[in-house]
């Protein structure tokens, strides 16, 4: 049996809020969720991922490893 009284409250509808909108509700411990980034704006899920080039570094890697062919290719 699990001691009583030393787990924390458990709330099943939970708002999570991201720029001050409702996103989503989860379960959670804590009464308000507040989330900076979650999957719906991120990059990577967005599709909206920049690779930010610096002195040429990626033409660099690109090069190397001949993916800018195997790209072309496709």
């Amino acid at each position: 049996m699990p001691k009583k009284d030393i787990h924390p409250e458990w709330n099943p509808e939970t708002p999570v809020y991201c720029d001050g909108q409702l996103i989503m509700k989860v379960g959670s411990t804590k009464k308000v969720l507040n989330v900076d980034i979650w999957s719906g704006n991120h990059p990577f899920y967005t599709g909206s991922q920049k690779i930010i080039d610096t002195e040429g570094r990626v033409e660099r890697f690109m090069r190397k490893y001949k993916m800018a062919q195997r790209q072309e290719e496709e």
